[in-house]
């Protein structure tokens, strides 16, 4: 008998989508980090006898009875999602668990504050937390979060059933991980990988001056907007603006080819395979380094990203104490791997006991099923990472626009020509005057 898991994901590990259909559906769910972790869990959970159903991030109170009939159980991946701007959205999710007769489990989630974990800053999102909380417990037997401070969060409301469990996207290999420096130092001439939350301004000056430093060095950017603008450019607000963070095409990252944005954790993973280090701000880009087998450094601006880096041992400062005139060699040179790497098995050890006690089954633990997965994703093709459009071949720009011709036919005249327009004027200025000519006709 198979057990029906519904599972919250925006997409299925192989739903292939392309990165204008990515971008148009948001598929990435705003943040191409929210795939790592829920496709890590996908795995986990992917057993001979499991079949998985993603949500697509969709939230419907009249679907509870269609759910209590067709699946077993639903597994709620979540990442910081106990924060004030997700309220609302946790208020929407907990009305549709109080109508779910079966067991429902929350894998991962963790509060948002600062690196102090101030409580005050919580308050007002105490109640719409504790009514979630509640009703995941009525319907399990305890809930997983990512780290201490969430945990300790959770026990002032009066909650101890809590399980920290890291997040699932650590545990993408099972017990197995192993995290080397390739060389004792970090030459100028390494592959650096950084990663960049564009609301942390104080990364400003780390850009510009690793981007002089290290000829070699890629953005990897995760957000939605950014995708956005490399597929089609500046957005209207935002043309002829500069700025020393990396969000708009006048960024010498952008200009000099070298940003590389990713739909898929796998092509994610195998770029990264081939880097010396990884440094920057985003969590989930530091752990998809450190599954890839690359150096990874955090730099932990906010709770939910030092509680995490904490439980996994994962190297990191506070960013409020990195100096603008950090080098990732220094960061190389004083990154220790070793709790990360011995640590492993047993944190391993505290999430399969927590999947034995939801009764959810366990890849790792069911023969070649884990195998199985990893040879799905070697047998399926997923689009290439996304580049600046300057730097993309002219039959890919074309095909672009063949794809928003296709996909805007629908619309009004008014805007797929504007959408057109747009695309075309980055092809021109993209390519040479053979292809101009044929934009032309």
């Amino acid at each position: 008998m198979h057990q029906r898991i519904l599972m919250r994901a925006k997409k299925d590990p192989f739903d292939v989508r392309g990165p204008e259909e990515a971008y148009e559906g948001n598929w990435i769910g705003e943040n191409n980090g929210n795939l790592v972790f829920s496709h890590a869990a996908h795995k986990l959970l992917r057993t001979s006898t499991a079949r998985i159903t993603s949500t697509e991030f969709k939230v419907d109170l009249r679907d509870a009875d269609r759910i209590n009939e067709q699946y077993d159980v639903y597994v709620i991946p979540l990442a910081n999602a106990f924060r004030r701007s997700y309220a609302h959205r946790i208020e929407l999710m907990t009305k549709l668990v109080e109508r779910l007769r079966i067991p429902v489990v929350v894998f991962g989630v963790g509060v948002q504050t600062d690196v102090t974990g101030d409580r005050e800053y919580l308050r007002p999102i105490d109640d719409v937390v504790s009514r979630f909380v509640r009703a995941a417990l009525e319907r399990g037997p305890s809930i997983g979060v990512r780290g201490e401070i969430t945990a300790r969060y959770l026990n002032t409301l009066g909650f101890s059933a809590v399980d920290v469990i890291g997040c699932p996207s650590m545990f993408l290999h099972g017990d197995r991980f192993r995290v080397e420096k390739s060389a004792p130092a970090l030459s100028t001439d390494a592959r650096v990988a950084l990663t960049v939350s564009p609301y942390v301004k104080s990364m400003a000056k780390i850009i510009t001056s690793h981007q002089a430093r290290y000829p070699n060095l890629r953005y990897l950017p995760q957000d939605l907007k950014t995708l956005g603008t490399l597929l089609y450019g500046d957005a209207p607000e935002d043309r002829g603006k500069t700025s020393a963070i990396p969000v708009h095409t006048s960024h010498p990252l952008f200009t000099q080819d070298k940003v590389r944005m990713f739909l898929d954790p796998w092509t994610w993973m195998d770029y990264l395979a081939g880097f010396d280090f990884a440094f920057g701000t985003r969590i989930h880009g530091t752990i998809t380094a450190l599954v890839s087998g690359t150096p990874g450094y955090l730099f932990a601006h906010d709770s939910r990203t030092l509680e995490l880096a904490r439980y996994f041992d994962i190297p990191h400062r506070l960013m409020k104490d990195v100096p603008a005139d950090v080098d990732a060699a220094q960061l190389y040179a004083e990154a220790d791997y070793t709790a990360l790497n011995t640590g492993h098995r047993a944190r391993y050890e505290v999430l399969r006991a927590f999947l034995a006690r939801h009764d959810l089954g366990n890849a790792f633990d069911d023969g070649d099923s884990a195998a199985r997965f990893d040879a799905q994703v070697r047998e399926t093709v997923f689009p290439p990472a996304v580049r600046p459009a300057g730097a993309t071949s002219p039959e890919e720009l074309l095909a672009r626009i063949q794809w928003l011709r296709d996909r805007n036919a629908a619309l009004g005249d008014d805007v797929r020509e504007l959408r057109e327009q747009r695309l075309r004027a980055r092809v021109k200025r993209a390519v040479g005057a053979p292809v101009r000519r044929m934009l032309n006709r």
